[in-house]
């Protein structure tokens, strides 16, 4: 019984004491507030200010019992509190979405002038490879004409000349073309058998002096070419003879040498040849040798 009455005594205690830590600072407080009333009169200005419901309070408000955060504070606070918070969130949130769309849209633009690029880029290669080809065929067409323009300047230039092939002289016995001539003839003939291009010179010579000389060497002349005629239907215009008579003529070739007398009737036929007209055409075997 006397311990329960001595427990019972101190828990007592402890209650008023508890009590008492509680009341001092409340006391104090108040009477502190009290006193700053009391000791600072109000001034005019301070008259004329609004009421604190008209004015916002500029200190944050306080709660819990020591007018600090209540660890133990309610929704109400907390929502308080978190609201301007989740505002701001937003407000970053909304401004995080616009520049996304920003730099979405910028890069679309992007990605639409880089093609727009790319393809202007192609086109003009494109054309830039057009005009090449189209450069390389107008130079190989020019140098087909070049080509084709010296071909023709030459073909115009090498027109008249000739060079020689072969020759032989036709020899007359009793006036007329000996057998041995004839022989050399058919030969001569049978080689121009599908040529192009070639002439037959034909000079005739005879002893005679004068105008019997000459009439006699044309006769010759008409003598081979109606051969080569009728016998080898060798064209006319692919005859050239000419009547010398007893003009002497060096035959080889030579300038300074002395000419020949003539002393017999003959005939010396040159086969000449053009080598541009004919250039697929076979060269004749030799129809003879030159007395």
């Amino acid at each position: 019984m006397r311990y329960n009455s001595v427990l019972s005594i101190s828990r007592i205690s402890a209650v008023a004491l508890l009590a008492a830590a509680f009341a001092i600072p409340v006391y104090a407080r108040q009477t502190q507030t009290g006193d700053n009333a009391q000791s600072t009169p109000p001034s005019a200005a301070d008259q004329q200010q609004p009421s604190p419901a008209a004015q916002p309070s500029l200190t944050e408000p306080k709660e819990g019992f020591w007018g600090r955060v209540n660890p133990f504070a309610r929704k109400k606070w907390v929502k308080q509190r978190l609201d301007p918070i989740n505002d701001r969130l937003s407000e970053l949130d909304e401004l995080n979405a616009k520049n996304a769309q920003a730099i979405k849209d910028v890069d679309e633009r992007a990605q639409a002038g880089i093609r727009q690029a790319q393809s202007s880029a192609d086109q003009a290669n494109q054309t830039a490879t057009t005009a090449n080809t189209q450069a390389q065929t107008a130079n190989s067409t020019a140098q087909q004409a070049s080509s084709h323009v010296d071909q023709v300047n030459t073909t115009v230039n090498g027109i008249d000349q000739y060079h020689q092939i072969t020759d032989l002289d036709v020899t007359f016995h009793g006036g007329t073309i000996s057998s041995d001539s004839k022989q050399k003839l058919d030969e001569l003939a049978a080689s121009l058998t599908g040529r192009e291009g070639y002439i037959l010179e034909m000079e005739a010579h005879s002893p005679a002096a004068g105008g019997a000389g000459l009439e006699s060497s044309e006769r010759l002349n008409d003598q081979v070419r109606r051969y080569l005629v009728e016998e080898h239907q060798i064209p006319i215009y692919r005859l050239h003879a000419v009547a010398l008579g007893n003009a002497q003529a060096s035959t080889s070739g030579d300038q300074d040498s002395k000419p020949e007398r003539v002393r017999t009737s003959s005939v010396h036929v040159r086969l000449m040849e053009n080598s541009l007209a004919a250039q697929a055409s076979a060269t004749p075997p030799s129809a003879g040798v030159s007395n």
